[in-house]
């Protein structure tokens, strides 16, 4: 465990701040990391990717897709790392899209620049009254 919070794997906030390293953020400056751990327990990266039309990709949704894409459809557990001290938690629709693959389960951890765990939740907490799949008419 990480000297700085004993709930993070060391290996795991290296990973992350890796992951934060290869972000693309030339217009917001505001390089993000992510992963995301699968019921089956592989671990998936993703960073943040910028384009200058703005729309662009967020790390969470990034390091699901990687997730999606090797199959896999549960999320176990969310870890998010910004570049500063401050709370870097997913924007609405990183919340949306963890929803979509999450279970009452699931964590959702934020830590900072530096791996300090600053806050911890599950889906419930992070978007309540979630709008999801049992909602639509079939």
């Amino acid at each position: 465990m990480s000297a700085l919070d004993p709930g993070i794997e060391p290996a795991v906030l290296a990973a992350l701040i890796a992951a934060r390293g290869n972000a693309y953020a030339p217009y917001s400056q505001h390089p993000v990391g992510a992963m995301v751990e699968s019921e089956s327990g592989a671990r998936y990266f993703g960073a943040n990717v910028e384009v200058a039309h703005y729309k662009g990709l967020c790390a969470e949704a990034s390091a699901i897709a990687a997730m999606v894409s090797a199959g896999e459809r549960r999320l176990r557990s969310v870890y998010v790392i910004g570049p500063g001290e401050h709370l870097c938690s997913p924007c609405g629709d990183c919340r949306q899209r963890i929803r979509e693959f999450a279970d009452a389960e699931t964590r959702i951890h934020v830590v900072d620049a530096e791996g300090k765990l600053l806050k911890r939740y599950t889906i419930d907490e992070l978007l309540p009254d979630a709008f999801g799949p049992e909602n639509l008419s079939r």
